[in-house]
């Protein structure tokens, strides 16, 4: 028999906090999930040392109750019974980069300028990763072209039960949140910077992400408020630059690598996107953007070059058709680079 809502919140109830009230009646359960044996929910608290063994025991009970899958992801806040707010508040400011809580490693997908391939390169990894067994998350920050949902074949509004959490939606072993959820698909964001970095800083520590090896973010092209708001807000792990051959591209790589060296935050590698076309008909191979632009760059930064992904239409077919090449067509040569990526950033303890 499926483990209830009703179930979990009375095992919850026989467990109390250092006060003596039990942890649900003093409120410290928020955004309770149940869904097909995994129990999920947000335990927000003044300060988590103190409820480290309450956790511990919360998961042996849930586990001995019937729980397939046990998730609860601490939140340290001033005021637990604040009323809930979504909109952005001027708080004091934190004295730099600060972990998200429950992720281990964030990674930047960037690019310099529009039309390299980058949020097709970001779903595909994010997706390779997810098969090599990591547990996955999707940032879509490209906020004036939120190209994710469509991508990864993710549709609806996400959820706020409490108020104050969003419940960010899943597919493909992909945890996603992105704006153009919360807009129509033709709506356009028109809005400053600092409604921007309004919104991403909610997308970063408002979203229940839960426990994460990696989160993915698809960043805007360029150098703006989006990319600065960032490394300025989350630990950054490291960026991955997108490139196609193109000198033009790569003028425009070289000034997000600079923006990221400026801002401390190391490159990863770069991937040289639209690298080479194959005819599908004669098999004549055609450099249509140059060949060897990003390699060279990547050698003189003396970062790797991660991978060299062909200019081919069934990574285009696959990215509108909302399951990227690495899920509907897993064994094909070019599915099989980016899982090439993606156990590479494994072994490199970088995912």
């Amino acid at each position: 028999m499926a483990l209830t809502r009703e179930q979990v919140l009375e095992c919850l109830k026989g467990i109390d906090d250092p006060s003596g009230t039990d942890i649900v009646s003093a409120g410290l359960v928020r955004a309770l999930n149940v869904e097909e044996g995994k129990v999920r929910f947000v335990m927000e608290v003044a300060s988590p040392e103190p409820y480290l063994p309450i956790k511990a025991e919360v998961e042996e009970k849930l586990t001995g109750l019937g729980a397939a899958q046990v998730s609860v992801v601490m939140t340290a806040h001033a005021k637990p019974g604040a009323p809930p707010d979504l909109k952005p508040t001027r708080k004091a400011e934190p004295a730099g980069p600060e972990r998200i809580p429950g992720i281990d490693r964030i990674i930047a997908i960037a690019s310099g300028k529009g039309g390299v391939g980058k949020s097709t390169v970001a779903a595909n990894l994010a997706c390779a990763l997810a098969a090599e067994g990591r547990r996955v998350g999707m940032l879509d920050a490209d906020v004036y072209g939120p190209s994710q949902p469509r991508m990864l074949g993710v549709s609806g509004r996400p959820q706020s039960p409490d108020g104050k959490l969003i419940l960010p939606l899943r597919n493909y072993g992909v945890t996603m949140m992105s704006i153009g959820l919360m807009t129509n698909e033709d709506q356009a964001v028109v809005w400053r910077g600092p409604m921007l970095m309004g919104a991403l800083q909610q997308m970063l520590t408002q979203v229940q992400w839960g426990a994460l090896d990696v989160l993915i973010v698809d960043l805007p092209p360029g150098t703006g408020d989006v990319q600065m708001t960032l490394a300025q807000k989350a630990h950054l792990d490291g960026a991955i630059i997108v490139s196609t051959p193109q000198d033009v591209a790569l003028l425009d790589a070289r000034k997000g690598i600079d923006m990221f060296n400026q801002m401390k935050t190391p490159i990863i590698g770069m991937i040289e996107n639209m690298s080479t076309h194959i005819c599908s008909n004669c098999g004549y191979e055609e450099h249509v953007f140059g060949h060897g632009g990003v390699a060279a760059e990547a050698e003189k930064l003396g970062v790797p070059l991660l991978a060299e992904i062909p200019l081919h239409l069934d990574i285009r077919l696959a990215a509108d058709g909302g399951a990227p090449l690495v899920v509907s067509s897993p064994e094909s040569a070019q599915a099989q680079g980016f899982r090439k990526v993606a156990r590479a950033l494994i072994e490199a303890g970088q995912a």
